[in-house]
């Protein structure tokens, strides 16, 4: 279970290549659906074990996380995971969503209308899958993404939404 959570928070640097990104702090929120009812059942689970993990742990996961600009993601009582990262002045040069590639991966990104349409290839972890970005303007997003994990028993699918929206122009320090 952790591998496909790893997997889906690693899913590919996506660049909106005709819009202009903020930099800035982000909010994003995710919502996974695999359309089995154990294994989603598995992935909320395990949210709330992040959610209540020891303080002394929490702390180090923060300050590792907050290294990378990133927060310690928050299972919302929709279900959805929510998150804040930054997007530096660079990343926005380059119009890119703060959505970290993590791993050994090579994605593509095919300019359409409002945004752009994804694939990506993962070999650790081993995952793939496309969809596509919606730019609401330069403060915000839509996505849709259909992965395949698959790593562990098997591959899985998996339904990733996601949203995403400027919230302030500064990040916080980090540690």
């Amino acid at each position: 279970m952790k591998r496909l959570l790893i997997a889906l928070a690693a899913l590919t640097a996506i660049q909106a290549h005709a819009q202009t990104i903020k930099p800035g702090l982000w909010e994003l929120n995710s919502k996974v659906s695999t359309g089995n009812a154990q294994t989603d059942q598995a992935v909320s689970a395990a949210l709330s074990q992040l959610a209540a993990l020891p303080p002394a742990q929490r702390a180090q996961m923060e300050a590792m996380m907050a290294q990378n600009g990133v927060s310690v993601p928050q299972a919302g009582s929709d279900g959805r995971l929510r998150m804040t990262a930054c997007v530096t002045p660079e990343m926005a040069a380059r119009k890119e969503l703060p959505l970290s590639q993590q791993g050994k991966c090579s994605s593509k990104q095919t300019p359409v209308a409002g945004g752009v349409d994804v694939t990506f290839s993962c070999t650790d972890p081993a995952s793939s899958g496309s969809g596509q970005v919606r730019m609401q303007g330069d403060s915000a997003y839509t996505a849709s993404m259909q992965v395949t994990n698959n790593s562990g028993a098997g591959p899985q699918q998996a339904t990733v939404e996601s949203t995403g929206r400027w919230l302030a122009a500064s990040c916080p320090a980090k540690p």
